[in-house]
């Protein structure tokens, strides 16, 4: 069952950022509902998942506190002038208030999110854990995390101020920017994993990966208008 997980996931990688990346999506929505199938399939239960009512409680304690401290931290940085190219980005500025509405309301709770969390915190992280323990359910699952990362991280040069001065836009400051961009979201999923073990919950890593993209895409979209 973990091959086809993780073939699955593949698959879905390749249709997201090559294939069809139009249905963005409801690909998202149908394999985070095909993965859960698997993994109870396999014997998971709604509780090893992160998904059971026992600790929903505590993870949306959890959430809040981290998408008030998410939000706290970068409106502190749009505020320093030095740190404010981080928000430069042409994905988030070029977008219409719809488009932006529509990346932040749907595209990333109901595509992103969903699908990333439930597939690397919830069905590989138990799946591992049940073999192997906690410790090697977070390094291998955020090592396919950062891995999952590495066609959206082909772009971050020709997209993001910041990393285009850090970088260039250069065939060795593309791959530079890969590698940085895979081990960055690698390192993120270990903290996201932790926060699914501490809580016994999928709901604080959620809130956190929400709370980091959707307030990002905000914050970039007024930062390309009012201080590009």
């Amino acid at each position: 069952m973990l091959i086809l997980v993780v073939s699955v996931l593949a698959a879905v990688n390749a249709v997201n950022n090559r294939l069809a990346p139009g249905f963005y999506v409801p690909v998202c929505v149908t394999t985070a509902v095909l993965l859960v199938v698997i993994a109870r399939l396999s014997g998971l239960t709604a509780d090893d998942l992160g998904l059971g009512r026992a600790s929903a409680r505590r993870g949306l304690r959890w959430g809040l506190i981290l998408v008030v401290a998410v939000v706290t931290v970068y409106l502190a940085v749009l505020a320093m002038p030095f740190t404010r190219d981080v928000f430069q980005d042409q994905r988030a500025a070029d977008l219409t208030v719809g488009e932006l509405l529509y990346r932040v309301l749907v595209r990333v709770p109901l595509g992103t999110v969903l699908l990333e969390e439930i597939a690397f915190r919830g069905v590989l992280w138990a799946m591992l854990e049940r073999r192997w323990g906690h410790i090697w359910a977070t390094a291998l699952s955020s090592v396919l995390f950062g891995l999952w990362h590495v066609l959206p991280s082909r772009g971050l040069t020709r997209a993001n101020a910041a990393f285009e001065a850090l970088f260039g836009t250069g065939p060795a400051g593309v791959a530079l920017s890969v590698v940085t961009g895979v081990v960055g979201t690698a390192l993120a999923g270990v903290l996201l994993c932790e926060l699914r073990r501490r809580s016994e919950s999928l709901i604080p890593p959620m809130a956190l990966h929400y709370a980091v993209n959707s307030t990002g895409y905000a914050l970039g979209w007024a930062a390309g208008r009012w201080w590009a």
